[in-house]
């Protein structure tokens, strides 16, 4: 199969990666791009969760999971074996925190005075609704990575 003229003429290792993607070998790539976002993830969370005084202790798992998932993320990178045991794990862990997160905020916005009647104000004033969905994909792409072939 032959390159899209576009693709051909791209500087490096461009065509290399478009090829790769195309033919599900992205394996090594997806999980280093899932463990850098799982830092900055985490970091962002930690930030929000402290503004909040970390009022509840579950506010601390999506602390502790983005480094475990950001670790899990270069082992898989590493070790072809890591991305098939470790990473599915993690990642696994990763997405159902988020899942419990989107419903922790969900119950936060209902829990402002006037609830979901005042959804505009609320969804805006209250605990961000959309944020642990943002780490709901970072693990996805963990998921994802595990199940990919490995580039050459």
């Amino acid at each position: 199969m032959t390159e899209a003229p576009a693709v051909r003429h791209l500087p490096g290792l461009v065509p290399r990666a478009v090829h790769d993607v195309r033919h599900g070998r992205f394996e090594r790539s997806l999980s280093l791009l899932m463990s850098g976002g799982a830092l900055v993830t985490a970091a962002e969370i930690y930030l929000e969760h402290d503004r909040a005084s970390f009022g509840n202790r579950v506010m601390w798992w999506p602390v502790v999971l983005g480094p475990l998932a950001a670790a899990a993320g270069v082992a898989g990178f590493a070790s072809e074996r890591a991305a098939h045991t470790v990473l599915p794990v993690v990642s696994a862990a990763v997405v159902a925190n988020g899942l419990q997160g989107t419903y922790l905020h969900a119950r936060g916005v209902a829990r402002k005075p006037g609830g979901w009647a005042m959804a505009r104000y609320n969804v805006e004033m209250g605990p961000p609704l959309f944020a642990p969905l943002l780490v709901t994909m970072v693990g996805g792409m963990g998921l994802l990575a595990a199940v990919l072939r490995r580039e050459r």
